[in-house]
């Protein structure tokens, strides 16, 4: 089992979505986060004051998925996400050692279906 962590721009989450669904996965967590990588951020003017803002929002997606499905859930994000310019985002694949379905207190690869 994989925890994969996927760090995107806002405007992409629909795309995202739509080629998870393609790829058959549906289940998923997202998150609205700020937080700054190579893109580093910009500068704005606001009554005269110049700001730096160099934490930007990011949409966190955590998806829980078993090995067959780790490759197909990395395409399809990086299909959503993908414009070629800076920014774009980060996936992160993490061992997921333990799943527990509170319902019904499926174990294991069981739990994540």
């Amino acid at each position: 089992m994989k925890m994969i962590v996927a760090v995107i721009q806002p405007e992409k989450l629909t795309d995202v979505k739509e080629a998870l669904m393609a790829a058959g996965v549906g289940k998923m967590t997202a998150k609205n986060v700020i937080g700054c990588g190579q893109q580093g951020g910009y500068k704005e003017s606001y009554r005269g004051a110049v700001t730096e803002v160099n934490l930007l929002k990011k949409v966190e997606l955590q998806i829980a998925v078993n090995e067959d499905f780790v490759k197909p859930t990395v395409d399809a994000i990086i299909q959503g996400a993908r414009t070629g310019n800076i920014g774009d985002g980060k996936i992160f694949i993490l061992d997921l050692p333990e799943c527990i379905r509170i319902r019904t207190g499926e174990t294991g690869k069981a739990a994540i279906g």
